[in-house]
């Protein structure tokens, strides 16, 4: 009888081991379960932000083009320097 409680006893601690060993591993696949969907999120969010810059650098490109223009140079000219051409008349209201 002793060897018989002796042998359950064995199979217990076997069978609580192999199951420790599941909680592990089942624990460890959420948790990288979950890790890799954080990294997706930032994934997504980055090739946001890219597609925004790539955006914004098309903008740049085409202010760049509109700055070196000569209706661009006008507008500063007249709005910022208040340059007039030769033949043009410059009306102004009294106060």
């Amino acid at each position: 009888m002793a060897r018989r409680y002796k042998k359950r006893t064995g199979i217990g601690i076997i069978i609580f081991i192999v199951l420790n060993i599941c909680g592990i591993l089942v624990y460890g696949r959420l948790n990288l379960e979950k890790q890799r969907d954080d990294l997706d999120d930032k994934i997504k969010s980055l090739e946001t932000k890219i597609e925004e810059q790539k955006e914004r650098e098309i903008d740049i490109k085409n202010l760049e083009a509109y700055v070196q223009t000569k209706k661009y140079i006008e507008e500063v000219a007249r709005e910022k320097l208040g340059l007039v051409y030769e033949y043009e008349l410059i009306f102004q209201r009294e106060e």
